[in-house]
């Protein structure tokens, strides 16, 4: 990577209020050109508002832009990208309906508008796919893509846009390492071509790794700007959080008994596209304990944590938790506690209050519920104790849930279902997009949990957090589990290879 040394984009005093939240203070920050730099900060932060208001989906309410040197006022995203300015956002902004070329044009002007010429798009796309080693066949419609895949072509419809300056924020969320890496050298490869890029991430290694220099937001200040070279894990955690922050693994006390509370036996199930996902899974959770499941998204960990949840049709095999069979959607929260891999999908109605996201599963029973009627002082009083409880950053609980940031939305998720003290706790990908801070608390939490009994099943694409936090782990591929290892003793390169497919040596070590 170079630096020019030249500024193109400078960002002053950019202020910005939401209701009951002061989102950017007095922010600025400026990008130079052939360089990456790191946005660094916990959620709530401020990271996403201020990227959001240079892309023109949020108007700053103080504050100034300037582009190459030119004062700017960006008020919509095709003003932006007018301005080569493109961004790849935390969730994939694409169709699923549409094929990867029709998501990659999608909003361009045409030549001879309605009409669009597909061919001549077509050759473009399969050029910039070929010249950034992009294998995405264009003609895929998108919900058919892995999700890896998704978000190349969410990078390559900002190539398709001629981006100079491009956010990406929170980009190797769901990739696999290998994956990351390749995305290294495609950010180096349009620096190298004049670009810039403003990375955003919460993990620091790659922060470190790919940036030039890092600026680090926190309670929506800016607390300072840093070379790479100077700054250190520690030090851009002290940054962040405002206190050292701990990532080695956290003592707990031996399994004493052995009780059975999710036994999986022979299950088969396919994905969305029809094709298996799971093919004759045995797995065996036991009351009290972290069981871990590592292996690059995609592998069948979805549909295994929808299989237990009852949110997806089994095609063969059984499911029993607490010896009792799982034949569809469960209800009751005091048997299972489900933290899905997307929240905005699946875990919470984004329209919905805090309050009403907290009691979705309970909202017809007492004391919330009386002659039909919901009950909005009880509501209340659950909600508050909740977001007491588990440090939920709101100006109250009667606000939409989609204003509260991404770490608060997921604290919202883990509070409803573990307040109903299930025997079995399924969380897939539950830091996914989470800070330091916010990932810290979603462990001592699943450590709580396992303190009070609860069995709990733990899906995540990262291996260390995987290591740090499970007593037992298995690694899955292509829908099968290819050992199991003890936490405690963990080999990074064994699992590893399991994570490509390599099956565990030691049989005797790989039954569950």
């Amino acid at each position: 990577m170079h630096q020019t040394g030249e500024t193109v984009l400078r960002m002053t005093g950019i202020t910005k209020q939401f209701p009951g939240i002061l989102a950017n203070d007095n922010v600025s920050l400026e990008l130079r050109a052939g360089e990456v730099l790191g946005l660094l900060g916990e959620n709530g932060a401020g990271k996403t508002t201020i990227m959001n208001i240079l892309y023109g989906l949020h108007k700053p309410d103080k504050g100034e832009i300037y582009v190459s040197g030119r004062k700017v006022e960006i008020t919509s995203p095709r003003q932006a990208v007018d301005l080569g300015i493109g961004m790849v956002h935390q969730q994939f902004m694409l169709v699923d309906q549409l094929t990867a070329l029709e998501n990659a044009i999608l909003g361009m002007p045409t030549a001879r508008p309605p009409l669009i010429d597909l061919e001549s798009v077509r050759v473009r796309f399969e050029k910039l796919a070929k010249e950034y080693q992009i294998l995405i066949d264009p003609s895929t419609p998108v919900w058919q893509l892995p999700v890896g895949d998704k978000q190349w072509l969410e990078i390559l419809k900002q190539l398709f846009r001629d981006a100079k300056i491009l956010i990406l924020d929170e980009p190797t969320a769901v990739l696999a390492p290998s994956q990351a890496q390749q995305l290294f050298k495609k950010i180096r490869q349009l620096t190298e071509e004049g670009g810039s890029v403003i990375f955003i991430s919460h993990k620091l290694d790659e922060v470190l790794e790919i940036t030039d220099r890092i600026t680090v937001l926190r309670d929506g200040h800016a607390i300072g700007t840093i070379m790479t070279e100077d700054a250190t894990p520690s030090n851009l955690a002290q940054m962040m959080v405002g206190r050292p922050v701990y990532s080695d693994r956290k003592q707990r006390p031996p399994l004493e008994t052995k009780q059975e509370m999710l036994v999986i036996e022979d299950l088969c199930c396919n994905d969305d596209r029809g094709i298996p996902a799971l093919k004759n899974l045995n797995l065996t959770v036991y009351a009290g304990e972290i069981v871990g499941v590592a292996g690059v998204s995609g592998n069948g960990q979805k549909e295994l944590a929808e299989n237990i949840a009852g949110l997806r049709q089994k095609v063969k095999g059984t499911i029993r938790i607490n010896d009792k069979p799982v034949t569809g959607v469960i209800r009751d929260t005091s048997l299972l506690g489900y933290i899905p891999e997307d929240k905005h999908k699946t875990g919470l109605v984004a329209n919905f209050s805090v309050e009403e996201n907290m009691i979705l599963k309970i909202f017809d029973t007492h004391p919330f519920t009386r002659w039909g009627l919901l009950q909005g002082d009880a509501v209340r009083r659950t909600a508050g104790a909740l977001i007491e409880e588990y440090d939920i950053k709101t100006p109250d609980s009667t606000i939409p849930v989609r204003h509260l940031s991404g770490g608060n939305q997921q604290k919202v998720v883990i509070a409803r279902e573990i307040n109903g003290k299930p025997v079995l706790l399924v969380a897939s990908q539950p830091t996914r997009g989470l800070d330091l801070g916010a990932v810290e608390s979603v462990h001592d939490i699943l450590l709580r949990e396992r303190s009070r009994g609860t069995a709990v099943l733990f899906i995540s694409a990262e291996l260390q957090e995987v290591m740090t936090l499970s007593d037992r782990i298995i690694v899955m591929f292509e829908g099968e589990i290819m050992g199991e290892l003890d936490a405690e003793n963990a080999n990074v390169n064994l699992i590893g290879g399991m994570m490509l497919g390599h099956r565990e040596e030691h049989k005797d070590r790989a039954r569950i």
